[in-house]
């Protein structure tokens, strides 16, 4: 039983960079789980069905249901080639230092210390050479960092809000939030653990006056029992459902220490950057 051998966040080494990397790095490895380990990994939401009441409509929370196959495509831009680079690209302060980049564009915006950084690190995980600094120290992401995928799309890190973050970060993000043009999707990430904050809600707001598409990630969902985590999900659901209109209506649910979440994710950034044309996206 591989899954019972894994310890979580138990990390090997690259012989070729040094790099530490995840065990389930690629769907190939969680392919070799059983079935029922396999499928909480890829659909987490599938882990907690079982905990919900009848009444709950489960719809809104299975919208973007890949195929393995799909899944398996995405992640393919996600590996570092000869033909496909990916590399941190810059780093900006203000819209002037921006790099003028043609391709789809992504960007993670949260408050400090909910794992946005470890949740950019895991994405990436397939190229250990690509350095993504995690910190203990909320706060650390000072400026908008740009990786780029190749010729596919451009992923940007972007400072956290609330405590530590910088003094300019209003000047700093909002003005990229509101002018920049291939900006496809914006992920607003929240902390499963502690659910809404009152920042969170501000940055939701914000989004919504800019009426560019954004989706909800949910990190930390390991850090908590289900009874704490399907409280919070349910009402940032309720939120998503009743004051948003530019909000995918499903949420993507992410622990980077143990992967869950983190191959639908990828597919779905590919898909929203027109990356990949998904094959099948019923529930399996």
């Amino acid at each position: 039983m591989f899954c019972l051998r894994l310890r979580p966040g138990r990390t090997r080494v690259s012989a070729v960079t040094g790099r530490s990397y995840h065990k389930l790095v690629s769907l190939q490895k969680a392919a070799a789980l059983p079935p029922k380990k396999m499928r909480r990994l890829l659909y987490p939401f599938s882990d907690l069905e079982t905990h919900l009441d009848r009444s709950v409509d489960r719809t809104p929370f299975q919208l973007f249901n890949p195929s393995l196959e799909d899944m398996v495509e995405a992640e393919k831009l996600f590996s570092s080639s000869a033909s496909h680079e990916i590399d941190y690209f810059t780093s900006a302060e203000r819209m002037d230092h921006v790099p003028a980049l043609k391709q789809p564009e992504v960007c993670f915006i949260g408050r400090s210390n909910v794992g946005k950084s470890s949740l950019i690190k895991a994405l990436f995980s397939l190229t250990p050479e690509l350095e993504v600094r995690v910190s203990k120290t909320p706060g650390h992401t000072k400026k908008m960092n740009f990786f780029r995928v190749g010729r596919a799309f451009t992923v940007v890190d972007m400072p956290g809000y609330g405590h530590r973050a910088p003094k300019d970060f209003v000047d700093m993000v909002e003005p990229y939030l509101y002018t920049r043009k291939n900006l496809v999707r914006t992920f607003l990430l929240v902390d499963g653990s502690v659910g809404l904050q009152a920042a969170d809600l501000v940055a939701l707001e914000m989004c919504e006056e800019i009426r560019c598409p954004y989706a909800m990630v949910v990190t930390k969902i390991d850090k908590c029992g289900h009874g704490t985590l399907l409280t919070n999900l349910l009402n940032l659901q309720d939120v998503v459902k009743t004051q948003t209109s530019s909000c995918f209506p499903q949420p993507f649910l992410i622990s980077s220490l143990k992967f869950c979440g983190i191959y639908l994710l990828r597919c779905f950034v590919a898909h929203v950057t027109g990356s990949i044309r998904l094959k099948d996206t019923s529930p399996s």
